[in-house]
C-alpha cells in the first residue's frame, strides 16, 4: 500500500472509483500497437506505399532514440550515448530511409512533420538540416506545414534552436513533466525553471512562437500541491498547448522504471486529484480542454478544430496524440517509428541493430504491423470519436461503414453498466460521456475493443 491510499477521488468520479485502476490502453491506434503481428511485412510495406493515390496527403514523423541521459520515468524507445559517431551514423541511415520511402510515395503533399524521441536535436545542426532539406526535395512540403519537434529543454543552446528555425521548424514540445525539485531528483531529470526559460528564448528569440508544454502527474513523491506549483511555473512559459499524461509505472516493460520505489506512487484517488487539478489551474488561466489529456489557447488550431462542440472530424487523434492533420497517411522513419496507411499500420524494427541492418540492405525496415478489416475500422471510427469529442453516434457510424444496425449490440449492452455509474449516457445509441467523467473515457471507449485483454499489465491505469 502507498502513502497517497487515503484519498478518495474528488467530486462525481467518487462513484467511479472501481474503474480508477482498470488498464486500459491510450488509443492512439486502434487496434493498438501490441496487437501488431509479422504478417505485416516490408513487402506489404513497399506495396502499400506504392499503392499512395498522387493527390494523397501526407504527415511524416521521424524518430531520433537518443538521449544524453536516461530519465527513469520514461516509457520511450531511447539510447543513452554521449558519443557523436552512432548519432552520425543513424542520421545518415534515416536518410536512406528517408530516400527508399520517397522512391515509392515521392513528390506528394506534406503539411505536417514531427520530430520525435528520445532528443532529436541531438542530431546536430548539420544533421537536422540536412534531412529537413532532403524531405523537401523529395516531397511537396507545403510552404505552412506545422513542422514540429520534441525537445529536452537542458538540451537545447541558441545556435540549435536557430538551426531549427532555419530548418523551417515553427511549433516545439518543451519536455518538462514537473518542477518540483524533489520529484526531478526521485525521476533522475533535475531541469529548473530558468533552464526552461532560457530554453523557451532561445527558441521564440530564433522564431519558433508555438510552444508546447508536456506535464506528467502520478510521479512518485507528487503531491497535488507540487502538480498546482508546476503549472503555476509553467504558465510563466506562455505555451499554445499543454499535454498532461499519467506517468505509467509498467517495470515489467521498462526495466528501468524499478529503480521507482513502488511505495512512493501515488494511488489511484490521489492521481484523480492531481490530473483534476491541473486542469482546473489550466482552465482557470484560460486553456480549452482537448480530447483526455490536452489543453490549448482558444486561437490555437487544435481549439478551433474542436469549435463546435467537436463532432466535425477534424480533431483526429494519433500516434503524437491530438492533432488536426487531415493527412491520409502517417509515414514513420526511424527504429520504432509507427505509420499508418490506408490498408493499416506498419511498425519499424524497434532495436537499432535490426532497423540499422535492413536500411543498409536497401529493406524497408517494417517489421510488423496490421491490415485493418471493415470491423477494424468501424471500431476505431467510433473510438477516436469518443476520444475527440466524448461523443459518439453508434448507428451513424454502423450505417456509414456498411454495417447492420444490431452489430454492435452486444457493446451497448455491456455499457450499461458504465451508464448507471455515470460514465457515459446512452440516447438510443449516441453516447456522450459526461464532462466530469471526461477523465474515463478511455474505459468508455475500451469497451469498442475488440482485441483488449483486461489482464494484461501493459497499459496505464485509467487514470
Amino acid at each position: 500500500m502507498n502513502h497517497f491510499s487515503a484519498f478518495t477521488p474528488p467530486g462525481p468520479l467518487e462513484a467511479a472509483a472501481k474503474y480508477l485502476t482498470d488498464r486500459i490502453p491510450r488509443y492512439t491506434s486502434y487496434p493498438t500497437a501490441p496487437h501488431f503481428t509479422p504478417s505485416v511485412t516490408d513487402a506489404d510495406y513497399g506495396a502499400w506505399l506504392s499503392a499512395l493515390p498522387g493527390d494523397a496527403s501526407l504527415s511524416l514523423y521521424l524518430h531520433v532514440p537518443f538521449c544524453r541521459t536516461l530519465c527513469w520515468y520514461c516509457g520511450c524507445n531511447t539510447t543513452v550515448t554521449r558519443h557523436r559517431a552512432p548519432v552520425e551514423d543513424y542520421m545518415r541511415l534515416l536518410l536512406r530511409e528517408v530516400a527508399q520511402v520517397a522512391d515509392r510515395a515521392g513528390g506528394r503533399r506534406v503539411a505536417h512533420i514531427h520530430w520525435g524521441g528520445g532528443t532529436p536535436t541531438v542530431a546536430g545542426p548539420a544533421a537536422f538540416g540536412a534531412a529537413m532539406a532532403l524531405l523537401r526535395e523529395r516531397f511537396d512540403v507545403a510552404a505552412d506545414a506545422e513542422i514540429a519537434v520534441e525537445i529536452d529543454p537542458r538540451q537545447l543552446d541558441a545556435g540549435m534552436a536557430a538551426a531549427l528555425a532555419r530548418s523551417g521548424v515553427n511549433r516545439a514540445s518543451l519536455g518538462v513533466q514537473t518542477f518540483d525539485p524533489v520529484v526531478q531528483k526521485a525521476v533522475a531529470r533535475v531541469q529548473p525553471l530558468d533552464v526552461t526559460q532560457a530554453c523557451a528564448a532561445h527558441l521564440r528569440g530564433a522564431g519558433i512562437g508555438a510552444l508546447n508544454v508536456d506535464l506528467l502527474y502520478g510521479l512518485p513523491h507528487q503531491t497535488v500541491a507540487s502538480c498546482e506549483e508546476s503549472v503555476r511555473d509553467a504558465l510563466t512559459l506562455a505555451p499554445a498547448r499543454f499535454s498532461v499524461f499519467g506517468y505509467a509505472h509498467v517495470p515489467t516493460m521498462k526495466r528501468h522504471q524499478a529503480v521507482i520505489a513502488a511505495d512512493t506512487l501515488p494511488g489511484a484517488a490521489e492521481r484523480v486529484a492531481q490530473e483534476q487539478a491541473i486542469g482546473d489551474a489550466l482552465a482557470r488561466a484560460g486553456y480549452v480542454r482537448i480530447g483526455l489529456d490536452h489543453y490549448a489557447r482558444a486561437d490555437d488550431p487544435l481549439a478551433l478544430a474542436q469549435q463546435g462542440g467537436g463532432r466535425s472530424d477534424r480533431l483526429r487523434r494519433n500516434f503524437q496524440g491530438y492533432t488536426d492533420d487531415p493527412a491520409e497517411a502517417l509515414i514513420g522513419f526511424g527504429a520504432s517509428a509507427i505509420g499508418q496507411l490506408p490498408q493499416g499500420y506498419v511498425q519499424n524494427a524497434p532495436h537499432l541493430r535490426d532497423w540499422s541492418e535492413r536500411i543498409e540492405a536497401g529493406r524497408f525496415a517494417t517489421v510488423r504491423g496490421r491490415a485493418l478489416s471493415a470491423d477494424d475500422r468501424l471500431r476505431a471510427d467510433i473510438i477516436e470519436r469518443l476520444m475527440c469529442d466524448l461523443w459518439a453516434d453508434v448507428p451513424g457510424t454502423l450505417a456509414r461503414h456498411g454495417f447492420p444496425a444490431d452489430a454492435l449490440d452486444a457493446e451497448i449492452a455491456a455499457l450499461a453498466a458504465l451508464e448507471s455509474d455515470g460514465l457515459v449516457s446512452n440516447d438510443e445509441g449516441v453516447l456522450t460521456v459526461p464532462e466530469p467523467m471526461r477523465a474515463l473515457v478511455r474505459r468508455v471507449a475500451c469497451v469498442f475493443d475488440a482485441y483488449l485483454n483486461p489482464a494484461a499489465a501493459r497499459h496505464a491505469v485509467a487514470v
